[in-house]
């Protein structure tokens, strides 16, 4: 590898993730010693959603992150935040992501998206059913939406959608103050495994091929610590591929059930990871594709993918007057070019 592409300064990066499945390419670009290779040192920092990773990059307190894949356009908007220029260099991840419904609305009749619409009439003037997603610039946020505009359900106001961190949605699920969620897993094969909730729809399904994770950064960081932030997309492009190979899932496994990395169970992390996925009540599929971390032209952070996030979030209403859209918007946030620049570093 050429001297000029390696990072002589080492200077720390702390590198935000969220517990979730699909978190496993940052952990096994640790576990695996990618990171070292590309002469980095990385702190992995665990946060509890989608927030914290939000605020703690726009101030600092995170080099890059895992993050949702609306968060580089939101960000730079100044969409519930302050406005700081952001970007991605890498899409970590495809799919991820399922609905899940609680046990009480399977016992009232429920069994897809038409029964819960007509449950929702039955009940209009009653108390509206309450549904967690991780984020409101999240793919569970467009996904759900639109899973419940194709049944004729108004998401804005037959239903109640509130914003929940991942690894919360179970206990909320449990404790009768959701109805129902859309999360990443291993949140809904838990909720299956308690028998608490029942997974009704896939993301794979419901909108294939679109990106869920992204690498977020600051654009100043991605200027100053340029040889840094390219050996860190390296670092996690040979990541997306390890983990992405069948044989290699079990090893990706064990390190995601470790306490300080995701912390579940084996067997509740595994339902999604390898190819067989139980949706609860007796319903088992074959879903090879429900996690997709490199094949499909995973990584490549297209501005066809960033036009698939910016007509998601122009449809969930999160921005008002589309029209006040930056031209270059998705050419400025959705980096194509840093990730090419960073597939050479790994060729050479």
């Amino acid at each position: 590898m050429p001297a000029a592409f390696l990072t002589k300064a080492r200077i720390p990066l702390k590198v935000g993730f969220v517990a979730l499945n699909d978190c496993a390419p940052l952990l096994m670009a640790r576990e695996l010693g990618l990171f070292a290779k590309y002469d980095l040192q990385v702190e992995l920092s665990r946060e509890v959603g989608w927030a914290t990773i939000r605020d703690k990059i726009l101030y600092g307190e995170l080099d890059a992150a895992q993050a949702v894949a609306g968060l580089p356009l939101s960000c730079t908007l100044g969409i519930g935040s302050i406005a700081r220029d952001c970007l991605t260099g890498l899409v970590l991840n495809l799919h991820g992501n399922a609905i899940t419904l609680s046990q009480s609305l399977w016992q009232r009749g429920v069994r897809d998206a038409p029964t819960l619409q007509q449950t929702i009439l039955a009940c209009r003037r009653g108390q509206r059913l309450v549904f967690g997603v991780a984020s409101s610039y999240s793919s569970h946020n467009f996904i759900l939406r639109q899973w419940l505009r194709d049944a004729g359900v108004d998401p804005a106001a037959d239903v109640e959608i509130v914003t929940v961190p991942p690894a919360q949605m179970h206990g909320n699920l449990r404790a009768g103050n959701l109805d129902g969620y859309c999360v990443g897993e291993p949140w809904n094969s838990l909720a299956v495994l308690h028998r608490t909730g029942w997974a009704v729809a896939t993301s794979s399904e419901l909108a294939p091929l679109h990106p869920e994770k992204v690498l977020l950064v600051r654009r100043q960081f991605a200027d100053e610590r340029s040889a840094q932030h390219l050996a860190l997309i390296a670092s996690l492009i040979e990541a997306c591929a390890f983990c992405d190979r069948p044989e290699n899932r079990e090893r990706v496994l064990e390190t995601l059930s470790l306490s300080e990395n995701v912390d579940a169970p084996i067997h509740a992390l595994r339902r999604s990871m390898c190819g067989t996925f139980d949706f609860g009540h007796d319903r088992v599929e074959k879903i090879t594709d429900f996690h997709v971390f490199s094949r499909s032209n995973a990584n490549e952070p297209t501005e066809q993918k960033g036009a698939w996030v910016l007509r998601q979030m122009i449809a969930s209403g999160l921005l008002e007057d589309p029209g006040d859209v930056p031209p270059d918007l998705l050419a400025r946030t959705f980096r194509a070019d840093l990730f090419h620049e960073a597939r050479r570093l790994i060729a050479s």
